[in-house]
């Protein structure tokens, strides 16, 4: 049985940092593609970075130079560390994979495992 879950969420103001990781169990972190997203009150979930299997990385644009990406495989953990936040970064932030492939777009309907998501709130 596949599990993620989330941890590091937190308040903090403009500016500041959080590191969320994602513990996986059941499933190899580096052996499919992987992912963050993000749902702020009252709009869609959306895809915030996402990880191949090589470790190349995507962001969206809307966080681009801001977060990173990366995985521990010896700890067999995901985490998305985020500088410089913003108001507008507060959200439940989701980890999600994918069954079986090594790269996707970062679309809800790709991934099949979610973990029960972390709340992060950026005030100003």
């Amino acid at each position: 049985q596949v599990q993620l879950v989330e941890s590091g969420g937190g308040s903090v103001q403009a500016g500041g940092s959080l590191r969320l990781s994602c513990a996986a169990s059941g499933y190899n972190v580096r052996s499919s593609y992987m992912a963050w997203f993000r749902q702020a009150p009252g709009k869609e979930r959306e895809g915030v970075s996402g990880i191949d299997t090589s470790g190349g990385p995507s962001y969206a644009d809307s966080v681009k130079g801001r977060f990173t990406i990366s995985r521990d495989n010896a700890k067999n953990t995901l985490y998305l560390q985020m500088t410089n936040l913003k108001p507008e970064d507060t959200a439940v932030y989701y980890c999600a994979a994918v069954r079986s492939a090594w790269s996707c777009e970062i679309l809800e309907t790709n991934f099949q495992y979610w973990g029960q998501g972390t709340q992060v709130t950026v005030s100003s």
